[in-house]
């Protein structure tokens, strides 16, 4: 029996293996990579690596073995049909009878379109009849703490979810509360509402983030349509840009407001603050 997380290499799949190898010896872990090379770190913890890829079904052929617990990390790869590449992982599942399949979803509160792909691969999971947990993450700390550079130089935070407030927690939480599922029992077929115990607004995120730089930073709110465009001038493909936009738009309706407290039951600690994740960004 493994436990076997895809997107090992990725930022919370790190996170996922790292608080696994506090849980369970090495050996017992299986990581799925895209690039062989970017794992040589896990692979000298002593991590089974396992080579697949979303996009490349026979690549999973035979990967998973009867009694392993499974998590698929949703991917990225928002141009590529993910609930497709998703339903690869869950089909390679059934086949070789895992025992539980972990899937990192939305909360059900999110109706945005980011939701979307989650909601379809949800139903795809259940009616699999692979046991099941919908780990339905909230949104992350890092999502903005790693996007301080603009914000610093400008002296803004410039948003489209006006005085909406957001229940974020960091990639290390979520994590966390996977390992719980993955490690322990009595979880099949569950969905979890995760969340940050507090939630905050921009205008507190640019106090907080003033109060630690000693430099004023404002909060801007901007309209759908003008945070679109700075997000294309930035950079991102239109069809990115307006999934994100609408993202700001479901913040701006309390969608990201997660209030039940299943994160840190789960992680068995409180949710890290945001300005513990502010601070260790700034320290960078």
């Amino acid at each position: 029996m493994s436990i076997v997380v895809t997107g090992a290499t990725g930022h919370l799949g790190r996170h996922v293996v790292r608080h696994l190898l506090e849980k369970v010896p090495a050996d017992q872990v299986t990581a799925v990579v895209r690039d062989r090379d970017k794992a040589v770190d896990l692979a000298a913890r002593g991590v089974r690596i396992a080579v697949a890829d979303y996009n490349s079904p026979e690549t999973f052929d035979g990967l998973f073995a009867s009694g392993d617990r499974v998590l698929l990390i949703s991917g990225n790869e928002f141009d590529k049909g993910r609930v497709g590449q998703h339903t690869v992982v869950i089909d390679a599942a059934k086949k070789a009878g895992v025992a539980l399949l972990a899937y990192t979803s939305a909360p059900s509160s999110l109706k945005a379109a980011l939701a979307d792909d989650h909601r379809a691969t949800e139903e795809v999971l259940i009616g699999s009849g692979v046991p099941y947990v919908l780990l339905r993450n909230g949104w992350y700390h890092e999502n903005y703490t790693e996007q301080l550079a603009p914000v610093l130089e400008h002296g803004a935070v410039v948003q489209a979810a006006g005085e909406g407030r957001i229940s974020s927690a960091s990639r290390a939480d979520y994590a966390a509360a996977a390992v719980a599922v993955l490690t322990g029992e009595g979880h099949e077929n569950t969905a979890y509402e995760l969340g940050g115990d507090e939630a905050w607004s921009f205008a507190e995120y640019a106090a907080e983030l003033s109060r630690q730089t000693g430099k004023e930073i404002v909060y801007k709110p901007v309209s759908l349509e003008e945070y679109t465009g700075i997000l294309t001038g930035a950079g991102l493909p239109g069809p990115l840009a307006g999934v994100l936009a609408g993202v700001d738009a479901a913040i701006a309706e309390g969608e990201l407001i997660v209030s039940t407290g299943d994160l840190s039951r789960l992680a068995g600690r409180p949710t890290t603050p945001l300005a513990q994740a502010v601070a260790a960004a700034l320290k960078g």
